[in-house]
């Protein structure tokens, strides 16, 4: 592999790039206004129930059956339960959540003998679903101390903000958007360039050429780290500048980003290869990416969709790219951003594979 002949191809095609006035609004332009949209329209409070993480640790009290049909009475919130024996800080900032309630198992004896008891709140101010959240619990706690006609109250709500380090939804939708471009970007360019150049027998004339196979795709892969990286940047300093945005920029986001390129381009590359007229092309790279665009995490959290949709979030390659970008530039969890980080290595070794063994320069 020569580099002379990786940079030669490498200027031909960024050239050709930056003439496309739609590759270039695509790549630049359009995640910045999804920014400016869903950052307008989900700063503010919306409608509808959010959601609310519960660790019942007093599942056998009939006080805490009382607490849950009250929150569940009020349809501002939508409760899924923590596992018992899970460490409530590390559940919270593995799985993105920015609301969660934990019932003590002391709760029943303590409201049945009036004396009081703390339920410990992990929430973040910042965010419209955590303020909702917390509104419904203390009105549902104000009923129930009334209820109770103690001199006192005996329920409390003990905050915790120190393990949601969110600030608020653009702050999930900065890492997310980077997803999307690493996704879109190569993928949608790779399979139609692969199918284009098959039609027009181009790879046959690029076999005449000292360029190999690999030089080729490893000057795609360079042009789009490039591409990436400026969009990254461009995204962030929107984020920041129009809505505060707080996010971690460290090395970890490093691998994310060339393990995330390197996947889509090879998959491009493969979906471009099987696809015999561009048409198909099309129809298999809008299967392949449409279905990852939504289902990732990349205007949402995964942690509001219902538990089906979660599981099947966790079979989509750009699932690990997002949540690993989440992990270091939300949470600064580096143990979640490694795992990620080792799985979509592992999936994008596949694809490299497959797209090596059905990637030719002669046209079928």
């Amino acid at each position: 592999m020569k580099l002379k002949n990786i940079i030669a191809d490498l200027n031909v095609y960024g050239k050709n790039f930056v003439r496309s006035r739609e590759g270039l609004f695509f790549t630049f332009v359009f995640p910045i206004v999804l920014i400016a949209i869903f950052g307008s329209i989900f700063s503010g409070n919306g409608g509808g129930s959010v959601p609310l993480y519960v660790q019942n640790l007093d599942s056998s009290s009939q006080a805490a059956q009382q607490l849950l049909a009250g929150l569940n009475s009020t349809h501002l919130v939508a409760i899924s339960f923590i596992p018992s024996g899970a460490n409530v800080t590390t559940y919270v900032s593995a799985h993105s959540i920015t609301a969660a309630l934990v019932i003590p198992s002391s709760f029943g004896r303590s409201v049945t003998t009036g004396g009081t008891v703390y339920l410990p709140f992990y929430n973040n101010p910042a965010v419209s679903s955590s303020q909702i959240a917390g509104q419904a619990i203390g009105s549902v706690i104000q009923q129930l101390n009334f209820n109770l006609s103690n001199a006192h109250d005996s329920i409390h709500v003990q905050p915790y903000t120190d393990s949601v380090v969110a600030q608020g939804y653009v702050d999930f939708l900065i890492p997310g958007l980077i997803g999307f471009t690493i996704l879109t970007t190569p993928m949608f360019s790779v399979t139609f360039i692969v199918s284009n150049y098959k039609k027009d027998k181009i790879f046959r004339q690029l076999s005449l050429t000292p360029l190999t196979r690999g030089e080729w795709l490893m000057s795609k892969f360079l042009w789009y780290i490039i591409i990436s990286g400026l969009s990254a940047i461009l995204m962030i300093g929107t984020g920041v500048l129009l809505f505060k945005a707080r996010v971690t920029v460290d090395l970890y986001v490093i691998p994310l980003v060339l393990i995330g390129v390197f996947m889509f381009v090879s998959l491009g590359t493969f979906a471009g290869s099987v696809a015999r007229t561009e048409e198909g092309a099309a129809v298999i790279g809008n299967i392949v990416t449409f279905p990852m665009m939504f289902l990732s995490g990349t205007f949402f959290p995964i942690s509001i969709m219902p538990q089906w949709l979660q599981t099947v979030a966790h079979f989509l390659p750009l699932y690990y790219v997002i949540d690993g970008l989440n992990a270091v530039m939300v949470y600064t969890n580096y143990t979640a951003a490694g795992i990620d980080i080792l799985v979509a290595l592992a999936i994008t070794i596949a694809f490299f594979i497959l797209a090596m063994l059905t990637f030719s320069w002669k046209e079928a």
